[in-house]
């Protein structure tokens, strides 16, 4: 098994997540979307972070709005609808929920190899 394709698997997992959270934070424009994830050490390149947002704007969670640019040509900003409020309110508690069991069960995986390396 190679860690480079289960990383990877693991942070497909969480992309569309990740995506609704920065925009839910504000109107975002898909290079700040870019931007915010690297600064997160979660990087994606326009050629998947595009389709995503494609794809969650035929679901109807996203909306978005032309914005004139003096520096070429127009930016397409993104924003949630109240329907992708409500889906991401649903990932979170879905990731929360998530996040806690396998803390939960790592955690007890620490505690079981500390107690049978200190009897």
């Amino acid at each position: 098994m190679n860690i480079e394709n289960t990383a990877s698997q693991m942070r497909k997992g969480v992309l569309e997540f990740c995506i609704l959270s920065v925009i839910k934070q504000g109107e975002a424009y898909p290079s700040d979307i870019i931007d915010k994830m690297k600064a997160a050490n979660l990087n994606i390149f326009e050629g998947t972070l595009y389709p995503l947002l494609t794809r969650l704007k035929n679901a109807e969670f996203l909306t978005y709005r032309w914005i004139e640019s003096n520096s070429g040509p127009p930016r397409k900003y993104f924003s949630l609808t109240e329907k992708g409020a409500a889906f991401y309110a649903e990932l979170e508690t879905t990731w929360n929920e998530l996040a806690n069991a396998v803390k939960a069960i790592t955690e007890q995986e620490q505690l079981s190899t500390n107690n049978f390396n200190n009897p």
